[in-house]
């Protein structure tokens, strides 16, 4: 037990000081809202994905993932920039498995890697990130009254 002592330590101290290497230094530019928009709509996404406000065009999949809203815990900057470029990190949860994912278990999201410029992948990710809205929810009084 004494020789794990010094590792656990190290274990704990790496986890409170919440050390993420991968993430130091990392920080985009600030986008612009209504450029994102437009590239945004340039993307197509809506092809795929329902925005409130914003109408779908004709002939589209019957795929129709929703984005923007109210939501319960708010998109992060981060979430929202992971979404973007690596689509299958995190499926979207509450659809058809079948239709937003390959055999392969992949997201049927194109990576846009390639097609996207940084600069529009900022405001895109600043667009998208305007359209979240924080849902308050009423906490429940548990004082005693007699």
């Amino acid at each position: 037990m004494k020789r794990l002592q010094p590792l656990i330590m190290l274990l704990v101290a790496l986890g409170i000081s919440g050390c993420d290497p991968q993430s130091r230094g990392f920080s985009l530019p600030p986008g612009d809202v209504e450029q994102g928009e437009q590239v945004f709509m340039n993307m197509q996404c809506l092809s795929c994905h329902t925005m409130e406000g914003y109408e779908r065009p004709e002939n589209t999949e019957d795929l129709s993932i929703a984005l923007g809203g109210k939501v319960k815990s708010i998109k992060t900057y981060g979430e929202l920039v992971t979404s973007v470029i690596h689509p299958s990190h995190k499926l979207a949860k509450g659809y058809d498995m079948s239709k937003i994912q390959t055999e392969g278990g992949e997201s049927v999201m194109p990576v846009y890697n390639n097609v996207m410029t940084v600069s529009e992948l900022v405001d895109l990710v600043t667009f998208l990130e305007s359209k979240y809205e924080l849902e308050v929810y009423d906490a429940t009084d548990y004082s005693i009254r007699h």
